[in-house]
């Protein structure tokens, strides 16, 4: 996708004006305008100077988003091109012209109201009511000068015919200039034959301090909504602050400091206590305590040590180190992540459609309502002067503004709060559809558990030392390269025990391992090889049980063909699964556990972390299988690692990849947290909810004040129920002013959720059907979910460059009989194919490379 820049737009309808230009350029499937971020982001083959042709020809300005890069420009001139854009340029501006525009109001109201109605004094020139009102005009037409944008921009897109917001203010301001300008002249010709009483009753009867009212209110109202709107991107610029300005290089035996642009891929770079740091790395030499809160939201300091990652933007708070820089510039996690949110501001929520739907024609349909107004109450008999201040209310009053904001501030202020606390949505959409889920489907390893097994128990026969165990084992297991063998050396390096060395190693396939040690040959292995071999003793066979029922895998040992005991490993569930999962149901949602483990394993993991559903044996390939079963009962969110679980993470409704920590950019994912912590995800879905509420409170604000506004404006009301209410022009320009205001100030309340706040979560209501009543029951063998289930393979593609490669290939593939559906990435190099039937690998392959793209192999 490509973002522009877009200049002049002022409301919804500009929006939706500039959305419907640029999706008439050939070639465009897709475009979406953010109002509040003042962008067009456009997916599609057409060129990006049709786009803005299409664009400027709509009566708007538009430039390519970082158009001004060049190869001797770097990312940071990048960078500095999006903190100007996000910059609050407007309300200097608007206070400039708010200051001048109300001094010269007052002088106006003093005149009209003030004298003429209260008989506050005035110079002898202009008690004379002609002069009086000239001067009135006057001013009124400084006013309207020093707000002329309106004017300008209101009726070019009502001459264009696609009138925005500015085009009702003008309509208003210069209805109400034009009548009072026709009853200055005929008050001077009134003066001329002597009829003071119609001159008196037309002094107090004319609009201009309405005239430049409206014009004035309205500023007040767009100061008020450029300052919030600024508001809704603090976290975005917070971000982009920590974006660090210079780095120190360690070359030659010295540190010299240079501008970060100058830092290259394998720099050695040195950072001292208390400073940021300065780009993604690796440390070579140091120890340290390094701040993650800006990225990950975590507060407490992360220890660093030889070998560690550290990312650009933390801050180092203790030790002096050295590390090399891995990636720099648009690379870095820091730079990621900024990315993501100002792309994930530039996209649409589909709850935003109604809205945008109602502000294409609102503009249009004030007008007609107006004119209707007018002549309706002219058929009435109620006279002009009745008529006119009721058709001009309805122009000032009707506010499309609201509806434009509704949505994108929401979306802006929930996005930001997420990145805060270590939560990431690509896109609007995602954002909106977390909090519209009702199932969460877990993958165990690495996100229920720690991924890493542990030794748990230490059980000797008896005779047998706990030591002396444990240095046999582990002098056994340091020759092996089984990550079970890992966690028996890890937990002996932790409890310095001893580890002698050992010869003639042997691995035995299917059972264990053999060596021997000081003369003597030593077994270690599986239950069952090594209680048929050696035998054990009932204690040992029963706890050998129960470790089993619990899902911990025994580890038996013997010398000489004596069993010494048995060693318990285990993937060990993290400390907060249990809180989150509680969480999760807390909410409403259900919780599936999926794993290949066996059903005893899975069961026991399940029942220690409070998972009721457990679907066991599932292979890698039939993950995806589980989560299109489980769409039948609602929508569900994959949480898992978004390496191993693509398929899945692409087939479920809401992909969510946890503990990604620098590797932000996962495709498959639609939201990204940067930590391990499973109650992330429970704050994620919480604050979608939350933000989902905050539109629909938007909304229901900006469609109920205008529903009941415009009518009252009208004095539909009055003639219905008899109330004596007319409302004047300018408390119409006042409520407009503040409605969009409102909107943005209930947006910003999203910045005092606390995500990870339980106490007031409520459980969803849910849809009950057939087959949500149904449980999730699945034949997880393989060769049956090749059967019954649309098949998943994997392309592997060389040569895809970009968006548009991955269009192409997409578009070849899904052309191909059997082929349902392709999800491409350019990134890996790699296409996920749905087939409904077998395809032919030679097939496949032509289609791949009849596009210039190098077919390499495919997974099946």
């Amino acid at each position: 996708m490509e973002q522009y820049i877009v200049t002049g737009m002022s409301c919804a309808a500009c929006q939706a004006r500039v959305e419907k230009a640029a999706k008439k350029v050939p070639g465009v499937k897709e475009a979406n305008v953010s109002l509040l971020t003042n962008t067009l982001m456009v997916d599609g083959t057409a060129e990006a100077c049709e786009i803005i042709k299409a664009v400027e020809e709509a009566g708007y300005g538009a430039s390519v988003k970082g158009a001004q890069k060049t190869e001797e420009n770097t990312y940071e001139d990048s960078l500095k091109a999006q903190e100007e854009a996000l910059k609050d340029h407007e309300t200097p501006v608007l206070k400039n012209r708010l200051l001048r525009s109300a001094v010269l109001l007052l002088t106006l109201m003093y005149l009209s109201m003030g004298h003429n109605m209260a008989g506050f004094p005035v110079p002898a020139f202009l008690e004379n009511p002609a002069a009086n009102a000239l001067t009135q005009m006057l001013i009124a037409i400084v006013v309207m000068y020093i707000n002329r944008k309106f004017f300008i921009d209101g009726f070019r897109t009502l001459f264009d015919g696609s009138p925005n917001m500015d085009a009702l203010i003008a309509l208003g301001s210069s209805a109400s200039f034009a009548y009072s300008l026709v009853s200055l002249y005929i008050m001077i010709n009134a003066m001329g034959r002597g009829e003071m009483e119609t001159v008196h009753h037309l002094a107090h009867n004319l609009y201009f301090e309405t005239a430049a009212m409206i014009p004035t209110l309205i500023t007040v109202g767009k100061l008020l909504e450029a300052m919030s709107k600024g508001h809704t991107t603090d976290a975005l610029k917070s971000l982009m602050k920590l974006s660090p300005k210079t780095a120190v290089l360690y070359r030659d035996g010295k540190d010299i400091e240079v501008p970060i642009a100058e830092v290259k891929t394998g720099d050695l770079f040195v950072v001292r206590p208390g400073e940021n740091i300065p780009v993604d790395g690796i440390i070579e030499e140091g120890e340290t305590s390094v701040n993650e809160s800006a990225l990950t939201g975590e507060s407490i300091p992360v220890d660093k040590t030889l070998g560690d990652m550290v990312s650009a933007g933390t801050i180092n708070q203790s030790g002096y180190v050295k590390a090399r820089a891995t990636r720099v510039g648009k690379d870095t996690t820091l730079s990621q992540i900024i990315n993501m949110v100002s792309d994930a501001a530039a996209t649409k929520a589909p709850i935003a459609r109604i809205a945008d739907q109602v502000a294409s024609v609102f503009v249009p349909f004030v007008i007609i309502v107006s004119v209707l107004t007018l002549f309706i109450w002219l058929f009435m008999g109620k006279g002009v002067e009745f008529s006119i201040p009721r058709a001009v209310a309805v122009l000032v009053i009707s506010c499309p503004c609201a509806l434009g904001l509704a949505t994108p501030v929401a979306i802006m202020v929930g996005n930001g709060m997420g990145a805060k606390n270590g939560i990431l949505y690509k896109t609007a959409a995602s954002q909106e559809q977390s909090g519209r889920i009702e199932i969460v489907a877990l993958d165990k390893t690495g996100t229920i558990t720690k991924g890493e097994p542990v030794v748990t128990d230490i059980i000797p026969e008896e005779g047998v030392k706990k030591e002396e165990l444990l240095s046999l084992a582990a002098s056994l297991e340091q020759k092996s390269e089984h990550p079970l063998a890992k966690a028996v050396m890890s937990y002996a390096n932790v409890n310095h025990i001893h580890i002698p060395e050992v010869s003639d190693f042997r691995a035995l396939p299917g059972n264990g391992i053999t060596a021997k040690l000081d003369g003597h040959e030593i077994f270690g292995g599986s239950g069952k090889f090594m209680m048929d071999k050696f035998g054990a003793s009932d204690t040992i066979e029963r706890k050998s049980d129960e470790l089993s029922e619990k899902g911990k895998t025994p580890l038996f040992f013997s010398q000489d063909s004596k069993l010494l005991g048995m060693i318990a490993v285990s993937d060990t569930i993290k400390e907060d699964s249990e809180k989150a999962i509680k969480e999760l149901k807390g909410m409403g949602i259900e919780v599936y556990m999926i794993t290949g483990d066996n059903e005893k394993t899975a069961h026991a993991i399940a029942e220690q972390a409070g998972v009721d559903h457990v679907i066991a044996g599932v292979l890698p390939d039939g993950k995806e299988a589980v989560i299109r079963e489980l769409q039948k009962k609602g929508k569900v969110a994959m949480v898992g690692d978004g390496i191993n679980d693509a398929p899945a993470l692409t087939r479920a409704d809401l992909g969510v990849a946890i503990g990604a920590g620098a590797d932000v950019a996962i495709d498959a994912a639609d939201v990204v947290i940067m930590k391990s912590k499973l109650t992330d995800v429970a704050a994620s879905i919480r604050l979608g909810r939350a933000t989902i509420r905050n539109i629909h409170q938007n909304l229901f604000w900006a469609f109920f004040y205008n529903v009941i506004c415009i009518p009252l404006a009208a004095g539909f009301y009055s003639a219905l129920f008899g109330w004596n209410f007319e409302m004047n022009p300018m408390v119409g320009a006042a409520a407009m002013s503040i409605s969009s205001f409102t909107v943005c100030m209930n947006a910003l309340r999203l910045n005092l959720f606390d995500v990870f706040d339980a106490s007031k979560d409520k459980m969803i209501k849910r849809k009950t059907t057939a087959s949500a009543e149904k449980e999730v029951e699945l034949d997880t063998n393989e060769e049956s979910i090749k059967e019954n289930e649309i098949m998943t393979e994997t392309v592997n593609i060389k040569g895809m460059m970009c968006g548009h490669c991955e269009a192409t290939v997409k578009k070849a593939l899904e052309a191909l009989d059997g082929v349902t559906s392709a999800v491409v990435s350019h990134d890996s190099g790699t296409a996920v194919i749905e087939l409904s039937k077998e395809v032919d690998e030679a097939v496949i392959k032509k289609a791949v490379e009849d596009h210039d793209f190098e077919f390499v192999s495919i997974v099946k």
